[in-house]
């Protein structure tokens, strides 16, 4: 795996698979906001997924009439923002001991409140600014197919409920035994172990950025697409370039006191020395129509998203608000259902999709695999897979760091250089947050002891986390072992 990750990222792909979710694109998808590029700016940001319009957003928030361009390679909003189920879930138990063990309860319980804050601001924005991007909070469901993967997460939810209070709304958990897992949710499979609810969300995710670069653009944005960043460099002393930074398109050059790299998992082709720390993989996704049977059994549809999980892995799966719910889905769309993974199903559990960029196709093995997926979790309740279709069916880059933390702040040594990028598959509840607290530092504000004491420390960017460690994949939720048991029992 350490040799996947050593693998150097290339530009964005051009031609990628089409997203169900850019069909059709937005008005704005090949926006140029000046038919020639800038040759200078106050902030250049690269990248306009979640994190870019998030930080555009955040800085003409606190900076009125600031000069802002983002250079986009593809559309606006081509790349994993506009590709992933817009799941806003955050499973924080599958990671909290991961990080108390690593970093401490205090900074566990600072990533769980992250997650749940970011969720809630999410459907928050979309709602305050009229945003039309199915946003729906709702409950959520892990239905557990492997009985150690269960018992980690009992054991989990009960740490983070005895160190957080039963009350913390991140730790507001409802656990169901295998047969009430099958009955209440519809699985009726005998490997069913059990199931974990809790509150979550959904909402398109291209959608949702969309509005938030519409917004930027009314306050003076300038979005050039199709405009790839093939470099970076630090301007000289002598060089007489107005700005610190100049960023290099094939279109020309732009040059910034501040270059901020909302660039995920193709981090490292403009930052080298983050090969191997933000590693590109690819996930596969998959839209289906509605299944009939199930739509007789819950005809206003399925009131929960899902995440089906195994000992090495889990898909993940968001049915579209049904018509009863919801006026933003069209009538053709209605209860579609968009379900993504089986990257560990794959040989050698996926290994060939990490430091892969090619999202111009899909993976032939991972199809068969997807597109039998929801029949076979919901059986009988299902009904004939024949009788719904996959409607679409595409590829995207997410970004998966050494330690399963995104990399936030300045970089080192480099004054006017900025990074929010490795979201590890979880951009939808890290990302807006994200944003704000880099803007914050970009303005001189505190972590530490500062406004910004409520960020993650281990999400700051720093050469200690860029220079220790191995990337070994994707990291997840690991089993208790019996002296961490213990330990915890004794604290009870």
């Amino acid at each position: 795996m350490e040799a996947r990750g050593r693998i150097p990222p290339t530009l964005p792909r051009q031609n990628p698979t089409v997203s169900y979710w850019h069909d059709p694109l937005a008005s704005i998808a090949n926006l140029r906001s000046t038919e020639e590029l800038p040759q200078h700016a106050d902030y250049v940001i690269v990248g306009s997924g979640v994190s870019g319009v998030c930080i555009a957003w955040n800085i003409l928030e606190r900076e009125k009439g600031a000069k802002v361009v983002m250079l986009e390679a593809r559309t606006a909003v081509g790349g994993a923002t506009g590709r992933n189920g817009g799941h806003t879930k955050a499973a924080s138990y599958r990671s909290y001991i991961n990080h108390a063990t690593a970093h401490g309860t205090t900074e566990a319980i600072r990533i769980a409140h992250l997650e749940a804050a970011n969720i809630a601001a999410t459907h928050a924005f979309a709602k305050s600014h009229s945003i039309p991007c199915e946003s729906r909070p709702c409950e959520t469901v892990d239905v557990i197919y492997d009985a150690a993967s269960y018992a980690a997460g009992v054991q989990a939810i009960g740490r983070m409920q005895a160190d957080m209070g039963p009350h913390d709304p991140s730790a507001q958990y409802k656990t169901y035994d295998a047969e009430s897992a099958r009955k209440t949710f519809l699985t009726p499979g005998e490997d069913v172990q059990g199931a974990f609810a809790y509150p979550a969300g959904s909402l398109s995710s291209y959608k949702f950025a969309i509005g938030i670069l519409n917004l930027c653009l009314a306050r003076g944005l300038n979005l050039q697409t199709m405009t790839p960043v093939t470099g970076i460099r630090g301007a000289t002393p002598s060089s007489g370039v107005n700005g610190r930074w100049t960023a290099a398109t094939p279109r020309g050059s732009i040059s910034t006191p501040k270059l901020i790299l909302a660039t995920n998992g193709y981090t490292a082709h403009l930052l080298p020395s983050l090969l191997g720390s933000i590693v590109p993989y690819r996930g596969q996704v998959i839209a289906s129509a509605p299944s009939r049977t199930l739509e007789s059994i819950v005809p206003s549809g399925l009131p929960t998203t899902y995440s089906f999980i195994y000992a090495s892995g889990y898909e993940y799966m968001i049915p579209r608000p049904h018509h009863s719910t919801s006026k933003e889905v069209p009538a053709d769309c209605q209860g579609d259902i968009v379900i993504g993974g089986g990257t560990a199903r794959l040989p050698g559990e996926g290994v060939s999709e990490f430091g892969n960029t090619d999202d111009t196709v899909i993976n032939e093995l991972n199809s068969p695999y997807l597109r039998q997926t929801l029949p076979s979790y919901f059986g009988e309740n299902w009904g004939d897979a024949k009788a719904t279709p996959v409607k679409k069916e595409w590829t995207g880059i997410m970004g998966a760091t050494k330690d399963g933390l995104p990399f936030v702040g300045g970089w080192p040594g480099a004054e006017g250089l900025w990074v929010s990028a490795g979201f590890n598959g979880h951009g939808m509840v890290l990302c807006l947050k994200c944003a704000e607290a880099l803007v914050g530092m970009v303005f001189g504000e505190k972590v530490e002891g500062g406004s910004l004491d409520w960020f993650p420390r281990s999400f700051l960017l720093s050469s200690e986390r860029v220079e220790n460690g191995t990337f070994e994949g994707r990291v997840g939720m690991r089993a208790v072992s019996k002296e961490e048991e213990g330990k915890f029992q004794a604290k009870l």
